[in-house]
């Protein structure tokens, strides 16, 4: 994890051994014994491996004569446990969920762990177990990280950054600016269930069914648009903070197409349109983890959507709209009512500290 740990180490992962007290000490921040113990008695037993175990400066990896793809994020989501997942299998969803909307098969991660003092080993431990789940669960091998421990009140409990690294290859290359007029809009599943689930559990909201964040690692589903008609698949997204309005204007923009969607075909969860409804939100601008949004050809569009649904974090996958020449760079959503309006980018965030 640091390289004054990695002098401190030897052999692969053993089993916890109890840590001095049941708390974040700003000593296991400062590269020595503590250091050392919270790596070889927390850190490695969820998260060993041939690669990590070698604990030097920098991982070395085998990836040769292809070319890669590299994302890094951070996460500060309050709270860091929430129905549905916690901060560390939502830090592995969403760095490979990047990596595969770029067409990039993940391989690879990094974890920078930012502890604040008093924070309850306990829940590191949940923390970093859900991790090593994420990533053992999506066949990735999270091959190096760091650890710095700050004083009581400067971290609001624990940060999380990561790096990704996945492989491209040359005929599966989904672009941003590749949308093209008369493409078919797919979304892959329901909208606003994560944002929502991090809304109710900051604001102490209770409704019939809890809201459970949707977090999820998307490359599965990625797979089955490769395999369905790699050539045909334009652009994908995931529509993480601004939601699926703040991704389609993205893409929108990249591409210089107008967006058209039909909000009658949009899955709203009625939990989640009752918490929007009580917050003034739009779901529409709420975070999602767990699906994606994609413009393929319309040749390949029944293709497609059958291959999202045959898979089941896409049973609940439909088309949603379409690319047109008209209003370029601009989203409009159709009615229920048969007008029409536009959807734009917000000047802010509608949900902070959702990721």
């Amino acid at each position: 994890m640091t390289a004054s740990a990695s002098r401190s180490l030897s052999g692969g992962p053993e089993c916890p051994a109890p840590l001095a007290g049941d708390r974040v000490q700003l000593g296991h921040g400062s590269g020595g014994k503590l250091s050392a113990q919270l790596v070889k008695d927390l850190f490695l037993p969820h998260l060993g491996n041939d690669v990590l175990g070698q604990l030097g400066d920098a991982a070395v990896v085998p990836m040769v004569g292809i070319e890669l793809a590299v994302s890094t994020d951070t996460f500060v989501v309050s709270p860091i446990e929430f129905p549905g997942g916690n901060i560390g299998s939502l830090a592995v969803h969403g760095t490979l969920n990047d990596l595969a909307m770029q067409g990039a098969r993940p391989r690879y991660l990094t974890a920078g762990f930012v502890l604040e003092e008093g924070l309850p080993l306990a829940t590191l431990d949940r923390v970093v177990a859900a991790m090593a789940r994420a990533a053992r669960d999506a066949g990735v091998l999270l091959v190096a990280g760091d650890t710095k421990v700050v004083e009581r009140g400067r971290a609001d409990g624990l940060y999380v950054n990561t790096t990704g690294i996945g492989a491209l290859e040359a005929d599966f290359r989904p672009a941003p600016d590749l949308v093209r007029p008369g493409d078919v809009l797919l979304v892959s599943g329901a909208i606003g269930r994560h944002g929502m689930a991090i809304m109710a559990a900051r604001e102490g909201l209770s409704f019939r069914t809890a809201i459970t964040s949707d977090s999820a690692c998307l490359a599965p589903l990625v797979e089955r648009l490769r395999a369905a008609s790699p050539a045909d698949v334009h652009a994908l997204r995931d529509p993480t903070r601004g939601g699926v309005a703040s991704a389609l204007n993205e893409l929108a923009t990249a591409s210089g197409v107008g967006v058209e969607m039909d909000e009658g075909s949009l899955l709203v969860p009625d939990d989640v349109r009752a918490a929007c409804e009580v917050l003034g939100l739009d779901p529409l601008y709420v975070a999602n983890e767990g699906i994606l949004v994609g413009f393929v050809a319309p040749a390949a569009a029944d293709a497609a959507l059958a291959a999202l649904q045959a898979h089941p974090l896409g049973r609940d996958a439909r088309v949603i709209g379409r690319a047109t020449v008209d209003h370029p760079r601009l989203v409009v959503l159709r009615t229920r009512l048969g007008g029409s309006r536009v959807v734009d980018l917000l000047p802010g965030d509608q949900l902070p500290r959702i990721c």
